[in-house]
């Protein structure tokens, strides 16, 4: 009796030990496959796209803070650690981006899948045209003999698709701002969509899915912006501001004039500048002198109120207001936006 007692005891024993196995084994096997990869983004359009594709698999941090300038981002120490340890890290990859180089450089994690938009599409250079601030000090405008260069950059500026040139003797920078044309965006999100699918292959149908009813809409907001250039009175549409539009109007065959390129630090336009934008609304006899979000409208202000214009703002989407971000602005419903005064500007 002793000795059967002791053998259900150790079949006991047995028993329990098996099951705290297979549930420690099944904890684990949860825990591994509940656990989310982290995923990177440097600013709002890329990190919307990626929130899009990858919904609530992914574990996702935008390093630039809403309303900030995001051609003077300095990353912090906490900013250089996230991205050390990212899983996937995707970034513009311009000029602007320069600090990333500096963290990838000494970054230990070989295993991080590193996504560029600038590589998803085909760049153009930044271009100059007709009456734009030129990149260097305003005080030097005038020649000593008090000559105003305006004039010859006239001469030299007769058509906006011959004006890509080196003004300083350097390589012209790379327009960075690739996804202000929803046609770029859909050739970013499959690219997105392919590398993080690569990452995390678990969940690659689901991304591939989410993809697939994003581009649609995409499809559907490039359309609108067809429909709006094709009855329009007119091609032509003057900025008061940075001008970081160059592929989309490209995309829709706009012409335009603006005070800055894309990616200038200056917001104080030359006196002669502010007078050729302003002389073209009245000449041209444009309705609407735009801005873009974060701009402190100043230059757009003062060509309004000389011409009678009206001043709207038209979002490049490179960064967002806090309000907004805390709102749940996308990519798509800031793009939407851009519909109606764009519609009113070329009528």
């Amino acid at each position: 009796m002793k000795k059967f007692s002791k053998l259900l005891t150790l079949l006991m024993i047995l028993v329990m030990c098996a099951s705290c196995f297979y549930g420690c084994s099944s904890d684990k096997k949860e825990e591994n496959s509940s656990k989310k990869i982290k995923v990177v983004a440097t600013i709002f359009p890329v990190y919307d796209f990626l929130r899009e594709i990858g919904g609530d698999k992914i574990d996702l941090t935008m390093l630039m803070t809403p309303g900030a300038e995001t051609h003077s981002y300095e990353p912090t120490p906490k900013d250089m650690k996230t991205v050390s340890n990212a899983d996937f890290f995707a970034y513009v990859g311009g000029d602007s981006d320069e600090w990333v180089d500096k963290i990838l450089d000494g970054n230990k994690n070989d295993k991080m899948k590193v996504v560029t938009l600038m590589d998803c599409v085909k760049t153009v250079d930044e271009e100059h045209v007709e009456g734009m601030e030129e990149e260097h000090d305003h005080d030097h405008d005038e020649d000593v003999d008090g000559k105003d260069d305006s004039d010859k950059d006239k001469d030299e500026h007769d058509e906006h698709d011959e004006h890509d040139h080196d003004h300083d003797g350097d390589e012209p920078e790379q327009d960075e701002h690739v996804w202000t044309s929803p046609k770029n965006a859909i050739e970013i999100v499959k690219k997105l969509t392919s590398e993080l699918s690569k990452v995390d292959p678990d969940n690659a149908n689901y991304y591939k899915e989410n993809s697939k009813n994003y581009i649609k809409k995409l499809e559907d907001l490039d359309k609108k912006f067809e429909d709006v250039v094709k009855n329009g009175k007119r091609k032509e549409i003057i900025f008061g501001d940075r001008f970081p539009f160059r592929y989309f109007v490209d995309r829709y065959g706009l012409k335009y004039y603006a005070a800055f390129p894309g990616c200038s630090t200056d917001t104080e336009a030359s006196a002669s500048t502010v007078a050729f934008l302003t002389n073209k609304v009245k000449e041209d006899k444009i309705p609407v002198i735009f801005h873009i979000e974060l701009s402190n409208n100043k230059i757009a202000k003062s060509i309004a109120e000389a011409t009678g214009a009206k001043m709207l703002q038209l979002n490049a989407v490179h960064n967002v207001t806090k309000e907004d971000f805390e709102k749940g602005e996308t990519y798509l419903s800031l793009m939407e936006k851009n519909l109606k005064p764009l519609e009113e500007a070329l009528n």
